[in-house]
């Protein structure tokens, strides 16, 4: 996640463009280390969300409103004595640094005109939201920290505001080609890493941009690199640094599929694996990618204990499943005892009494054979003791097949599940899958008076050739769409011997064009165990020829002649519809 000083100035510049000169008319305090300003400009009324918070400091525009306490706390107090129905004169950042300072004009007491600064520094666990007077002397902040939290700065009222310069950074937009050199040579390590650890603002995922611009491995250090290279890559720092002298910043999201996995203020050309999408605001990239990415990690976090139910049945069928096995391997020579009955039965008549082996020619092979005997035993009761091995084993061997194939099947629906569950998105889909787990007996079902209805929908996708498709999330989804939606020349598209989705499109009896055929195996590929895989085998047939097993699980089928292709998992072409 790169909220980097370049992130920082494009929101300094949207803010700047939306909120000065506007009036502050409300402000709340709906968290402990959060504010949310209300401001009325020309260009409308906005609501300026601020939060410190160590895990996730955040700085947007945001459409949304949140409760507020029913007493203020003291900074909000603060604040509105001072600051409200003030006038926002100026928004700036100093440097690349990834603070912005709110200039606020407004009257006193005394109903003269003064000026105030509200400073948000977004600096992960060290971020503050201050307070400080036109002489730079701190009023307060939203977190006090004193000398015995800190040994660089003190942030208490009455002391002087600084940004503590921790890291000896150089400003990336004033460095000249020497200074930028100098920096980079004078770190022995990979040449990505001096560029971030060296100027103010630069983000590991920037720097690393900025290398792929230039040609250059990233991982080699600068002083492996000739001068005239060194000023190459100096040449591209600045071109891509530009935008920011220009305002001309270009907001967006890269998505590996319906995952957001970082957010950048300019354009990052070596993200060549992910959808970028771009967004007209910056604070709309900040508020689509944080509850995006929340939205995910609170799914993730409510699927745990499915996962571990689900895993714990896995690992523990996975140890039978190998146990079995090795008991079937011992079953492997049960046809030498049978055959060990037969010889004696041939050539035992004529054994000497007490004899410890029966030396013989083995007549389905012409070969010799040494039989080992018990001397206490006729020749007739050693031949019945290995017709009784032999008996014994083929009885295990037929038994453990069938237990071998049970088995399996029950690890290859639990992987079904497993992969249902990093499909699933949001809370019907996990109640879904709970209700599978359930129904098959791994979840003990609670007795409630009141039927809880899950009102859950196949994921709904159109081709380019306008023809739709279908995804199931789950096990019970794949059996209503195979089963009970689709028709007979409707055609169904799943990975081949891989946990997965089932797809289904509809043709109303057209002829399906080739373009239709590879998306919904895209489709097949992005939903399945093999997603992200560059080559995945698709097994595609009309749904006519697919049946399902007597006593077969949820969404385990059958089907015999299919067409295969192979296909990568990239859906970033493929419109999904609600």
């Amino acid at each position: 996640m790169a909220f980097d000083g370049i992130v920082v100035a494009s929101l300094a510049s949207e803010l700047k463009h939306k909120l000065l000169n506007g009036r502050i008319s409300k402000i709340a305090q709906p968290e402990a280390d959060e504010l949310l300003l209300t401001v009325k400009s020309t260009e409308g009324q906005y609501r300026l969300s601020i939060s410190a918070d160590a895990s996730l400091p955040l700085v947007y525009l945001t459409s949304k409103n949140k409760p507020s306490p029913m007493t203020a706390p003291n900074f909000c107090m603060l604040l509105r004595k001072h600051i409200s129905g003030g006038r926002i004169v100026d928004i700036w950042q100093p440097g690349l640094e990834r603070i912005i300072h709110f200039t606020i004009e407004h009257l006193d007491e005394l109903g003269d005109l003064c000026r105030k600064d509200l400073i948000v520094e977004i600096m992960g666990k060290h971020s503050n939201i201050i307070f400080c007077n036109d002489q730079g002397k701190i009023i307060d902040s939203i977190k006090h920290v004193s000398a015995q939290m800190s040994s660089v700065r003190e942030v208490l009222p009455g002391r002087e505001y600084f940004i503590p310069d921790t890291m000896q950074k150089v400003d990336p937009l004033t460095v000249t080609s020497e200074e930028f050199a100098a920096h980079l040579t004078g770190k022995p390590m990979p040449l990505a890493k001096a560029i971030y650890t060296s100027f103010t603002g630069i983000s590991p995922v920037t720097a690393e941009e900025i290398c792929s611009l230039a040609g250059m491995d990233s991982s080699v250090p600068a002083q492996e690199y000739s001068a005239d290279i060194l000023l190459h890559l100096y040449t591209q720092f600045e071109i891509y640094l530009s935008a920011i002298k220009e305002d001309t910043f270009s907001p967006g999201i890269y998505f590996d599929g319906k995952e957001p996995k970082e957010f950048s203020a300019l354009p990052l050309s070596h993200f060549v694996n992910y959808t970028r999408v771009e967004y007209d605001s910056v604070s709309e990239v900040l508020e689509t990618y944080y509850s995006t990415r929340s939205l995910i990690t609170r799914i993730r976090q409510k699927s745990v204990d499915l996962r571990h139910v689900v895993q714990t049945a896995l690992e523990r069928n996975r140890k039978k499943y190998d146990l079995q096995l090795r008991q079937l391997k011992d079953t492997e020579n049960r046809e030498k005892f049978k055959v060990y009955g037969e010889l004696i039965n041939a050539y035992g008549y004529n054994l000497e009494e007490g004899a410890k082996t029966l030396e013989c020619l083995n007549y389905y092979t012409n070969e010799m054979v040494s039989i080992p005997m018990d001397p206490l035993k006729t020749p007739q009761e050693n031949s019945q003791r290995y017709f009784a091995k032999y008996n014994k084993q083929k009885r295990t061997f037929e038994a453990l097949s069938v237990l071998c194939k049970e088995t399996l099947d029950e690890i290859t629906y639990l992987e079904s599940i497993q992969t249902a569950l990093d499909i699933a998105l949001t809370e019907d889909d996990l109640a879904e899958i709970k209700e599978e787990l359930t129904n098959s007996g791994y979840i003990r079902r609670k007795y409630t008076k009141k039927k809880v209805k899950i009102k859950n929908k196949p994921l709904h996708y159109i081709s380019s050739d306008g023809y739709h498709m279908y995804v199931g999330k789950n096990n019970l989804q794949n059996e209503e769409l195979t089963f009970h939606f689709a028709v007979g020349n409707d055609w169904w598209f799943h990975a081949k011997q891989a946990p997965g989705s089932h797809v289904i499109v509809k043709t109303h009896g057209d002829e399906l064009p080739d373009r239709t055929f590879e998306e919904a195996a895209r489709l097949a590929a992005y939903y399945s165990s093999m997603r992200g895989s560059d080559k995945v085998e698709i097994d595609y047939v009309e749904k006519k020829q697919v049946k399902k097993p007597n006593g077969g699980k949820p969404g385990f089928v059958v089907y015999y002649t299919n067409y295969s292709m192979v296909i990568d998992s990239d859906i970033s072409n493929i419109e999904e519809l609600e």
